[in-house]
């Protein structure tokens, strides 16, 4: 027992030593060694052991009115959308004028002789867009039901008109106006009469409109004894009597 624990001190002795050499800086695990053998490495690295390059595509973002531009049309034929022009305002209304415009980018247009160029002119008439005749612009009729086509005086509505894509005017090309209530409930001018003339005695034709009340009282007068049946003849071919709702005859 004596000797094993002397060799195993010894054996403590020894290897406390070895460190103490090792730190000391003479040993082959020093710190230069340890540096010089890492950039020795990193010399040795492979180029392959590099991270790839990240190629990045490029993406095009369309316009939203290169869709209304037709590709090479005339310059002059462009849609509102589709150019910017130098517009005055001083001109005098109802008169022609000429604007200098330009295509807008990514806008591809001719001349008269198919030459592209960016810059022209346009000749149009001298007005507000609100001021164009009702063929030049389009508008939505959602709150025409609303209001009574047969009235005295007659009835509008307000409505959203927006300016046709190959018109020039100047100002906003989106307006509101008030319209003519013009909507219609389906019901036809010529049954209408029809039914006046041969069973307007019975009230059939105040019933189709949708005039029940009337219809009753010449149901039960026996179309006021003729009279009423007549009337209501003239009045429905003259079109002064309509639809309870309303509209118009269709």
């Amino acid at each position: 027992m004596a000797a094993w624990s002397v060799l195993k001190r010894l054996f403590h002795v020894v290897l406390f030593l070895s460190q103490l050499y090792v730190f000391s800086g003479r040993g082959s695990l020093s710190f230069e060694h340890f540096q010089a053998a890492a950039q020795a490495l990193q010399d040795q690295a492979p180029s392959s052991t590099m991270l790839p390059s990240i190629k990045v595509v490029e993406t095009t973002v369309m316009p939203s009115y290169i869709s209304k531009c037709p590709s090479n049309g005339l310059c002059s034929k462009l849609p509102a959308d589709c150019m910017t022009c130098n517009m005055n305002h001083s001109c005098i209304y109802g008169k022609p004028v000429t604007f200098d415009c330009r295509a807008k980018p990514q806008v591809m247009c001719v001349d008269d002789n198919h030459q592209q160029q960016e810059n022209f002119t346009t000749n149009m008439t001298c007005q507000f867009c609100w001021q164009l005749p009702p063929s030049e612009y389009e508008c939505t009729k959602s709150n025409s039901s609303i209001c009574m086509t047969v009235s005295c005086p007659r009835q509008r509505y307000n409505a959203t008109c927006t300016v046709k894509d190959h018109v020039q005017c100047l100002g906003n090309r989106v307006f509101l106006k008030m319209l003519y209530c013009n909507w219609t409930g389906g019901y036809k001018w010529s049954t209408a009469l029809t039914l006046s003339i041969t069973l307007g005695g019975f009230g059939a034709d105040r019933f189709y409109l949708g005039q029940w009340r009337e219809g009753l009282g010449k149901l039960f007068s026996f179309g006021g004894l003729g009279i009423w049946t007549l009337i209501d003849v003239f009045l429905i071919c003259v079109g002064y009597v309509g639809p309870a709702d309303g509209s118009l005859y269709i």
